[in-house]
């Protein structure tokens, strides 16, 4: 089975879909609201409107593990992402992403290593995945790694049709 074939809800109800993702390349995100690093929020936004109509989408997971820093309802995140940053991709449902409760859509990505060989439980929100058109988790990136550094951006072209 692959990532796609996982069941996640959408941040406002009903199935999230991955399925529909299958063929593209997806960045997939744990987001939070009251982090340091929620800045990340303007370059994932840039990353989705470049790439978008190549076969690729930002997939934003929202989790309120680390520090209490994703406290809001569904309805709250998604007016803070669309009001503050202009989000437009896709938000889960808030979910664990490490522990006894962790998602299933966790536990297979933290199966991945990232370049210093890290794989294992999520370290901090704004922890990366990019996942190829198949499903398969194809790079792992830091929280603190830029969503629109070269380090993100050369594999995912890579990944992306001609």
């Amino acid at each position: 089975m692959s990532i796609l074939d996982v069941h996640i809800g959408a941040l406002q109800g009903g199935p999230a879909n991955l399925a529909q993702y299958r063929g593209e390349v997806l960045l997939v995100v744990n987001v939070a609201s009251k982090c340091g690093l929620t800045r990340q929020y303007d370059e994932l936004v840039q990353l989705q409107r470049t790439y978008a109509d190549r076969g690729f989408t930002v997939l934003g997971v929202p989790c309120n593990q680390f520090a209490a820093e994703e406290p809001g309802t569904p309805e709250e995140i998604a007016e803070f992402c669309t009001t503050t940053y202009g989000v437009t991709f896709p938000l889960t449902e808030k979910i664990e992403v490490n522990g006894k409760r962790r998602h299933p859509l966790y536990a297979k990505l933290v199966r991945a290593a990232d370049a210093d060989g890290h794989s294992g439980d999520i370290r901090w929100n704004f922890e990366k995945f990019l996942v190829a058109p198949d499903g398969t988790v194809a790079a792992r990136f830091a929280p603190q790694t830029i969503p629109n550094s070269f380090e993100v951006v050369e594999p995912l072209e890579e990944l992306l049709p001609a």
